[in-house]
């Protein structure tokens, strides 16, 4: 067995891939600070290692179980970076172990100042996040992985950030007495509408990568045991909620606007929309090819950058 090398352990929690959480994370912080006019910067500074540190760990436990599960010994010893680069599973399972103690650590300060509920929105989110490719029957092998990636990581960052930023004025709060036992769960039920329309779009675009990635893999995922979402609807049909997905995030951003949770910036992610439908026509015809994935990632970085800069903009006429 080899060591880890910061190559190896760099390619194990696939360090490229890191963007699709950064997102959620910039975008809500910007939210925060445009629509509330709050900002945190040390719990900011905290929860942003703490996510990157989870996001590393759920794609080291992925490769982890994929590796363990694979039926494919070509998959397993060529695919595979744990058994290309004959790591040894003990040593990532310990580097797993660790990553995720780092971030119950960090977490457990975050709630002592921030509030208990962030205990439990973590406790939810890294749930699914472990459990999405743990366990005798990981989410990412059943028909749901588009849809818990989607909420787990463009939601459920997207609102511990802005939990985080608004403690001061909280959107929603949870008290907790420990000796009498009461608790109770406040909030804003429009200010909470308004927090999931603007994380609608991560939601989608995040959604569409593990489409994209399940789209490409269907061939390999049946061999391996792994009957995703496309495994049930088709390619065909696979494809057609790719495309919808993109046109989605165009749709919440008009939703939004008359109701005042967007403002004339935002209107500019319009301008991506030649160049995000030239990359989904790109997609179909490129399919079942690897390269056809990178035409999600595209389109998630050009709807995302510009969707965060619209904001920056929004702060600076504000």
């Amino acid at each position: 067995m080899q060591p880890i090398t910061m190559r190896t352990f760099l390619e194990v929690v696939e360090i490229r891939t890191k963007i699709a959480s950064v997102f959620p994370f910039i975008i809500g912080m910007l939210f925060s600070l445009s629509y509330f006019h709050q900002f945190q910067f040390g719990y900011t500074l905290l929860f942003f290692l703490a996510m990157l540190v989870f996001d590393m760990t759920t794609t080291a436990i992925n490769n982890y179980m994929d590796f363990e599960k694979a039926k494919s010994d070509t998959y397993k010893y060529q695919e595979n970076v744990i058994g290309r680069e004959q790591l040894s599973p003990k040593t990532i399972r310990t580097m797993i172990l660790s990553m995720l103690a780092f971030t119950a650590v960090i977490g457990l300060l975050l709630s002592w100042f921030t509030g208990w509920l962030l205990l439990v929105l973590g406790g939810i989110v890294c749930f699914i996040g472990v459990f999405y490719t743990f366990g005798p029957i990981p989410l990412s092998r059943m028909p749901l992985g588009e849809l818990f990636s989607g909420v787990t990581m463009g939601l459920g960052i997207f609102v511990i950030t802005v939990y985080i930023n608004t403690v001061s004025a909280p959107v929603f709060f949870l008290q907790f007495d420990l000796k009498s036992g009461a608790f109770a769960l406040t909030g804003h039920l429009w200010q909470i509408a308004a927090i999931v329309l603007a994380a609608s779009p991560l939601m989608f675009t995040i959604a569409a990568i593990m489409l994209a990635n399940n789209l490409r893999d269907i061939e390999t995922d049946i061999k391996n045991h792994r009957y995703t979402l496309v495994y049930y609807i088709g390619r065909d049909q696979g494809i057609f909620l790719f495309r919808f997905l993109m046109f989605a995030c165009y749709l919440m951003i008009l939703i939004g606007l008359p109701f005042g949770v967007f403002g004339w910036p935002q209107l500019l992610v319009l301008l991506t929309f030649p160049k995000i439908r030239q990359n989904l026509r790109a997609h179909r015809q490129s399919l079942p090819h690897p390269q056809s994935f990178g035409y999600a990632i595209k389109n998630m970085i050009l709807f995302n950058s510009v969707y965060a800069a619209t904001f920056v903009l929004q702060l600076l006429f504000q």
